[in-house]
């Protein structure tokens, strides 16, 4: 069984079959023995019937003990020895589906690393989890076809020839069973891809909105539009169990004949040779061996339905995975990707963007605003090597820096970056051990006190996956305080303050601004309080720079640039970060420097720096 740490190998990305087919070559001698053992432990299920009808025909019927006896031993030590085989089919099988399981996850988890920051741009999180949750076990599923159906086949045909030997009627009939098999469940296999491929495509929709409504549930309450989202995530799940039951519908039919088929056969074949034996054709021995025969035949003949079953559901979970292994990182984004033999810049050095104009000084604080987000954080990738682009470090083009180092260098630090579980400490320390006083430092300059003094163990308090456990503001600051521990050269972050009240918001621009003093930062905001902390500020339209300067000098020269980050028309001084804000929806009698009591997000209070009374909503991701 392949190793935690082996090489998975090259899969083949041709398709379902192809991939299935890779599966099997991988373990040829395992998948081989799995054949064997699986063909002889049903050849010597088709023996005992024979042996039994020796008995009654040699030992039995002539009254001759000694050869009742010789032939009740030998069909006991054949029960004995397949009782043996049919373990060792067992293990083996069990082995050859927990391989293509753990190589499928293993490729697809490396596909997904490899294709980084680009994987959430081509396919949906519900795509990638429903391929981890359910595609998987299907795929090893799909795998019984080398013991148990490769079995069935020898079975049926050794059979067959038993039956020449009694009977030419009776094996033509098992004979001719099988393309009657074939005609009856062909058709149903093709319906079943059908559906299920449907069905599969659903499934991966709703898990992303699954994943997406967990996210945004506390904005969506806020906001008021649960009930909205929660009558359409409704109405979406109606449609997947209708789906479901199509497919239900179809494999009702399929395991209806796995059942009925063998049962037919049985009675046809019975019936025929009850009349043969009637006849004298056939003795008593044989009459038995003929039904046991048949008997025996229930199993492979039910192993073979099952298997159409399972190989058409294994094929399309097979489809999908080969569609996720076809995806292709941003070029010279790919781990461990070198278009070129350029050294990183030995000092810091100014990174430039051509396709927006954005330059970014060396050790300065710079800040990029934009009317739409997505042009903005186009702008971060492309700086941060997160997708194609002719960006500049030092003069010399990013995508000819060796990306280990473009990443030890320059970080961006999203506002929705995953959060793994574990303790604080660890969360916010990542690889590295920072000291406890660089942790209290970063934790300073985040304004994240409060929450470590609110927890109960503080630093050493649980933190649940994604930090479910901790609000949308104090997710955001502790995103923070890890990035500043990384503490790289170039720091790119993205709406580092988005979900923040005012009051924190002013603490965390002083404190980013104290912290990373004399190192290059990058901010993407609208925050007044954060601009007016930048000692440069690039005001992008379309997605390039239409203009630059300090932020007050921006607010006095461009209508558009004053009307998007303004947050009262009336008064647009930002000079000391004192600008109208609002935490929530209230009423505000003035501007000035009140205390809000929101404290990490604006639930209820006086919403920073407004002054009068309302209620506020959660504010993760509206400003």
């Amino acid at each position: 069984m392949i190793d935690a740490y082996e090489d998975p190998g090259t899969p083949d990305r041709r398709g379902g079959w192809a991939y299935l087919a890779w599966l099997v070559r991988c373990q040829p001698w395992r998948s081989l023995a799995g054949a064997v053992l699986a063909s002889v432990w049903m050849v010597l299920l088709a023996a005992a019937p024979y042996l039994l009808s020796r008995a009654v025909d040699d030992g039995l019927e002539p009254g001759d003990t000694s050869a009742l006896v010789g032939w009740t031993t030998a069909l006991f030590v054949v029960g004995a020895l397949n009782a043996w085989i049919s373990i060792l089919r067992h293990r083996t099988m069990t082995r050859v589906r927990l391989d293509a399981y753990l190589r499928t996850t293993k490729v697809v988890v490396g596909h997904t690393a490899r294709l980084g920051a680009a994987l959430p741009r081509q396919v949906s999180t519900g795509e990638v989890v429903t391929i981890g949750v359910s595609d998987v076990h299907t795929i090893a599923g799909a795998l019984t076809v080398v013991g148990p159906g490769v079995g069935s086949v020898v079975v049926y045909v050794f059979v067959a020839g038993l039956l020449l030997s009694v009977s030419p009627l009776l094996a033509a009939v098992v004979l001719l069973g099988m393309p009657a098999v074939a005609v009856l469940v062909g058709p149903l296999m093709s319906r079943l891809q059908g559906t299920e491929a449907e069905y599969r495509e659903r499934q991966g929709v709703l898990t992303a909105r699954i994943g997406d409504l967990a996210a945004g549930l506390r904005v969506l309450n806020g906001l008021g539009g649960k009930g909205l989202f929660a009558d359409s995530f409704g109405r979406d799940s109606q449609r997947l169990r209708e789906q479901g039951y199509r497919v239900g519908a179809v494999t009702s039919w399929m395991q209806a004949l796995g059942t009925g088929l063998p049962t037919l056969f049985l009675a046809v074949v019975t019936w025929l040779a009850a009349r043969l034996a009637a006849r004298g054709d056939l003795t008593v021995g044989e009459l038995v061996s003929v039904y046991g025969y048949v008997a025996v035949l229930i199993g492979p003949v039910a192993f073979l339905v099952d298997m159409g079953y399972q190989l058409g559901r294994g094929v399309v979970a097979a489809r999908r995975v080969v569609d996720l292994l076809r995806l292709e990182p941003d070029p010279g984004t790919a781990p461990g990707t070198v278009a070129g033999g350029a050294d990183a810049p030995g000092e810091p050095a100014a990174l430039h963007d051509p396709a927006s104009g954005v330059h970014v000084a060396p050790g300065r604080l710079t800040a990029l605003v934009g009317a739409r987000h997505a042009e903005v954080t186009a702008v971060v990738d492309r700086l941060g090597r997160y997708g194609p682009s002719d960006a500049t470090w030092g003069g010399v083009r990013l995508d000819a820096v060796p990306l280990d180092s473009v990443r030890a260098a320059i970080l961006v630090a999203d506002h929705e970056a995953d959060l793994f579980a574990g303790s604080l400490r660890e969360v916010v320390g990542g690889r590295r051990e920072p000291s406890a006083a660089q942790v209290a430092r970063a934790v300073r300059a985040a304004a994240a006190d409060d929450i470590v003094q609110g927890l109960p163990q503080g630093l050493a308090s649980p933190v649940t996956a994604q930090g479910r456990s901790l609000s949308g503001g104090q997710r955001q600051r502790v995103r923070l305080v890890r990035a500043l521990l990384a503490d790289p050269e170039v720091l790119l972050a993205v709406e580092p303050t988005s979900a923040l009240d005012a009051h924190t918001e002013a603490a965390v621009a002083e404190g980013l601004r104290t912290e990373r003093a004399g190192r290059t930062t990058v901010v993407t905001t609208t925050s007044p309080l954060l601009l007016a902390r930048a000692d440069t500020v690039h005001y992008l339209v379309d997605g390039k720079v239409a203009a630059s300067g300090r932020h007050q000098d921006l607010l006095e020269r461009e209508p558009g640039y004053r009307t998007l980050v303004a947050r009262d028309t009336d008064d647009t001084d930002g000079t000391d970060g004192t600008e109208t804000q609002d935490a929530g929806p209230g009423t505000g009698t003035g501007t000035g420097t009140g205390t809000g009591t929101g404290g990490t997000d604006a639930g209820a209070g006086t919403g920073g720096t407004d002054a009068g009374a309302g209620t506020g909503v959660d504010t993760e991701v509206v400003r």
